[in-house]
């Protein structure tokens, strides 16, 4: 991919179904993707599983939006147990870090004390939020920040969760398989309207945040 590839590319490669990846964290250069088949996380119908339901009314962890968005990306970056390497590399902490400053990409956190625990980042645009990665060090974190990320999309009126690929650890979610053109339908229409990331009635309270939830189902 070219070096002149900014923010502007990169919001107009969203808009047309793209996204961007590289090989590995140590491969310097950036290709798009355009997948057969891509996996989407339904707003209207997203399920929690009943434990937990359970551990995020309990609140165990402090959750912020935006609090630390480079610290997540390079969070999601780092090698994990079972997962040796990455495709973020230096150009993707680059250019989402650019586009966070943009106002376009947003990061959940969720903290143990002053501790980072876990996390997920993405892009928003229109009425979708595009999933880029998550990471977890504690049992529960970065699913904890999914269900309040999909608190937020729904009390701000988002129609379309992208999740990109296939992941087996998001079935328990209710993930939706469909192939490049039914997608690409239902991006054209959700790019139609405005979503808010930042509603005045966004539930922080994690019953607040299930109950959110629970009334789209």
């Amino acid at each position: 991919m070219s070096t002149g590839f900014g923010t502007t590319e990169l919001l107009n490669a969203y808009r047309r179904g793209v996204f961007p990846m590289a090989d590995s964290r140590e491969d310097p250069d950036l290709f798009l993707i355009d997948p057969d088949e891509r996996a989407v996380l339904p707003l209207d119908n997203f399920h929690i599983p009943k434990r937990l339901r359970r551990t995020v009314r309990q609140m165990p962890y402090r959750v912020s939006v935006d609090e630390c968005f480079s610290r997540v990306i390079e969070s999601c970056a780092q090698a994990a147990p079972g997962r040796q390497t990455t495709w973020i590399n230096s150009g993707i902490v680059n250019l989402y870090s650019a586009l966070h400053r943009k106002g376009f990409a947003h990061s959940i956190e969720c903290w143990d004390g002053e501790d980072l625990v876990g996390g997920l980042y993405g892009v928003a645009l229109g009425a979708v939020f595009f999933g880029e990665s998550m990471f977890s060090t504690k049992r529960d974190a970065s699913k904890i920040a999914l269900v309040h990320l999909v608190s937020r999309l729904i009390a701000g009126e988002y129609h379309l969760l992208d999740a990109q690929f296939h992941n087996p650890h998001l079935d328990q979610f209710g993930l939706e398989r469909i192939d490049r053109k039914a997608f690409k339908i239902l991006l054209a229409n959700a790019l139609e309207y405005q979503g808010e990331f930042y509603p005045p009635d966004a539930p922080v309270e994690g019953a607040d945040v299930v109950q959110r939830i629970v009334q789209m189902s």
